[in-house]
């Protein structure tokens, strides 16, 4: 699906919360790489489950036709700074659900665009009949962790030593999840 841009400024920081378009597609690969390489937040270490062009081409069209997945991105100067997405799918079981991603480039930490990214993705699924908004968080992001809690996310449970990061320790992975009745 797609939404309306918005536009945020914050600290000096201007930057438009928008949909996803199939011309975005290069850049996405590139700004996904990048941050896989600066975070350890996240599942993948840079180069991992690399995502080409046309990949992303294919990812943008799917979501962009389905009803129940969004994938938005924060435009700074006319280049992507981060991106989320609200990923759905057809079978009848668990349609009634997505799982959440969020990712921002380093430099661009501390301007609110997660924040922005996850309002805008909840006020989607709120309008739009999903029941529930699923992400998983490493246990060390307290400052994730914080706000999911802010936007009505709860704890659902807890994979044990289920990271392993570079300083060779295992690390819990926590299960959130949002719940619109």
């Amino acid at each position: 699906m797609r939404i309306d841009p918005k536009e945020f400024h914050v600290h000096n920081l201007r930057y438009i919360i928008r949909s996803a378009a199939e011309d975005d597609a290069k850049t996405f690969s590139e700004v996904r790489l990048q941050i896989d390489g600066e975070t350890e937040y996240l599942d993948r270490e840079q180069g991992e489950a690399f995502i080409d062009e046309s990949g992303f081409k294919k990812i943008i069209k799917e979501d962009t036709e389905s009803i129940n997945s969004l994938l938005l991105v924060a435009e700074v100067n006319g280049r992507i700074a981060g991106f989320s997405r609200c990923a759905g799918n057809a079978l009848k079981r668990t349609s009634h659900k997505v799982e959440f991603g969020v990712c921002i480039l380093q430099q661009y930490w501390g301007f609110g665009i997660g924040k922005n990214l996850l309002e805008a993705s909840v006020h989607w699924a709120d309008s739009n009949g999903i029941k529930k908004i699923a992400l998983n968080v490493l246990e060390t992001n307290d400052k994730a962790i914080r706000l999911y809690k802010k936007y009505g996310f709860e704890v659902e449970g807890v994979l044990k030593k289920d990271k392993i990061l570079s300083d060779g320790n295992y690390y819990n992975t926590i299960l959130m999840g949002r719940f619109n009745d």
